[in-house]
Parts: C-alpha cells; sequence; structure tokens
C-alpha cells in the first residue's frame, strides 16, 4: 500500500510540475491578447474622428 501512495504522489506532482509549465508558457499570448484587447485600434484614413478634443466640443454646446 506503501509503494501505491508514492507512484500517486509522483503522478500527481507530474501533473502539478506540467500545468504549472503549460501556464508559463501560455501567459505571453495571454498578455498579449489582453493588450491588444486593451487598446482600440485606430481607424485608417483621414476621415472624422471623435477625439478628446471634439468630445470636449460637443459638451459645451450643450444646454
Amino acid at each position: 500500500m506503501d509503494q501505491k501512495i508514492k507512484r500517486r504522489s509522483l503522478l500527481g506532482g507530474l501533473g502539478v510540475a506540467a500545468a504549472g509549465l503549460f501556464a508559463l508558457k501560455a501567459a505571453p499570448v495571454v498578455q498579449e491578447k489582453i493588450e491588444t484587447l486593451a487598446a482600440p485600434a485606430e481607424p485608417e484614413g483621414t476621415g472624422y474622428r471623435l477625439t478628446e478634443h471634439v468630445k470636449k466640443y460637443y459638451r459645451t454646446t450643450t444646454i
């Protein structure tokens, strides 16, 4: 019975180590995706853009 407990502990430890390695490997990818989602994409072209300056102007025109 003692041998089974050691084997289970070893396999459990290997599973935890594998999960830790996977998390370390996936962390940069996840961080990159978070940064991509956090930064809004700038629209292409030279047309109208709703900037802070324009928003301030709209706030001053409200009655």
